[in-house]
């Protein structure tokens, strides 16, 4: 079978044994260990094709990834196809548009779109652009533009049956409308086209204060942020500092304008012990918050919404500022995310206005259950000031997939799932099965 692969592909295969498979195997988080029976690497929708209908004709199961950053389910004994050869970027300034492939990651886009003043719907740069599209999507121009999904104007893909397809309002448009939030679950996507946005100077960082004022300063937030411009996106950020100590950050990004907007948040917090805010390019503001490209690592994550940030929460929130987890921040959502157009994909529970997010990184130092017992246990104490609804992007566990949705677009994918991969050939991701 993998010879016939290589007869096949353009790109690299590897197989157990071969001195690129260890390496070409691992996602970026490493909370799986997978043991797929070859790696692919596409050059070409062409090899993406090809390795998905020789996994159909064995049996075997097929799985996709770019960076590996969200990718939870292991193709053990499969194929698994990595896009990352696949990164090529052209802007169209004049459209104010930007076609990538899959294995670009946000880092080629913003590069490419700065010579023109244009900025994505993007995340951090180091995150492939295709599974962040494809989960929603939420970044600093999000409050002012929408989710990245909400800017995807069509996408390349290879089907499950195998067919070359390029989908979009017009073309497609179920299946169109299921790839805009519903996760890699109906076709592997090849390249996507998505707006641009002209981006000026903005002000961002991220400032620090003692962990004694996170109460007094969450207190204030949940007021003060119902009130900020959409030009602004912000949160509060209970953190693990040098060392064991805990820090109290509050991080905002404003496309234009200046600092002063945040004045009557930071009195709250009191002097800074660090950190601050300034004026930069949107390129410069993107690489400050994602820093370098971070070492591959355990990453456990829990997301819960919340309708308000009441007293019992806050208390919750600063109590859970301990070992093991690593962070737990309160941001805000709404603006443009909370206003969709009609015809928006399946990116669940947009009235929501804020969020909560314990994040743990497993250094080796403690045992995983006993982290993600910690986890759990913020969730179970949050839970009765939660909504209940998730956000695809921020799901480490599989088994949520269907709190990421509203009901109806829960079983409007269930539809589309059928009518594109009855056969659930591709549901090693948070996979929706078919109806």
């Amino acid at each position: 079978m993998d010879n016939r692969l290589r007869d096949l592909v353009e790109g690299a295969v590897h197989t157990p044994g071969d001195e690129r498979y260890e390496v070409e195997r691992l996602p970026w988080n490493r909370l799986i260990d997978p043991r797929p029976a070859v790696v692919v690497e596409a050059a070409s929708p062409g090899d993406v094709r090809a390795a998905l209908l020789v996994a159909r004709e064995h049996g075997m199961p097929f799985a996709v990834q770019s960076t590996g950053h969200g990718t939870l389910v292991p193709a053990d004994g499969g194929v698994l196809v990595k896009t990352t050869p696949m990164a090529s970027v052209r802007v169209d300034p004049e459209r104010r548009t930007a076609r990538a492939q899959a294995g670009a990651i946000w880092s080629d886009v913003i590069a490419a779109a700065a010579p023109y003043g244009l900025a994505p719907v993007s995340g951090t740069p180091a995150i492939g652009i295709t599974g962040y599209t494809l989960g929603g999507g939420t970044g600093w121009l999000s409050r002012l533009h929408g989710y990245a999904a909400d800017n995807l104007l069509s996408a390349d893909v290879v089907t499950a049956e195998g067919q070359c397809l390029t989908v979009s309002a017009e073309a497609h448009p179920d299946l169109f409308w299921a790839l805009r939030g519903g996760g890699g679950n109906f076709a592997v996507v090849t390249a996507l086209e998505f707006r641009l946005h002209p981006v000026g100077e903005v002000h961002a960082g991220m400032a620090l204060f003692p962990i004694e004022r996170a109460a007094d300063t969450l207190a204030r937030y949940r007021e003060w942020a119902l009130s900020e411009p959409d030009e602004l996106n912000t949160s509060v950020i209970v953190m693990r500092g040098p060392g064991s100590g805990w820090t109290l950050a509050v991080r905002a990004f404003r496309a234009g304008g200046d600092g002063r907007t945040l004045e009557s948040l930071l009195e709250v917090a009191g002097p800074a012990l660090g950190g601050g805010f300034a004026a930069m390019s949107f390129a410069e503001a993107a690489t400050a918050f994602g820093g370098p490209p971070p070492p591959p690592m355990a990453v456990l994550q829990h997301l819960d919404l919340l309708e308000e940030v009441s007293d019992e929460a806050i208390e919750t929130i600063v109590k859970s500022a301990d070992e093991p987890l690593t962070a737990i921040e309160v941001r805000h959502w709404g603006g443009a995310m909370a206003r969709p157009a009609p015809d928006a994909g399946p990116v669940g529970h947009r009235q929501a206005p804020f969020s909560v997010i314990a994040t743990s990184v497993l250094d080796g130092s403690r045992e995983r259950e006993e982290v993600a017992e910690r986890q759990r246990a913020v969730a179970r104490a949050l839970r009765p000031h939660a909504t209940g609804g998730s956000f695809l992007n921020f799901l480490t566990d599989p088994g949520l997939t269907a709190t990421a949705y509203s009901a109806a677009d829960f079983a409007r994918l269930g539809q589309v799932k059928r009518a594109w991969d009855p056969d659930n050939v591709l549901g090693h991701t948070h996979n929706i099965a078919p109806a």
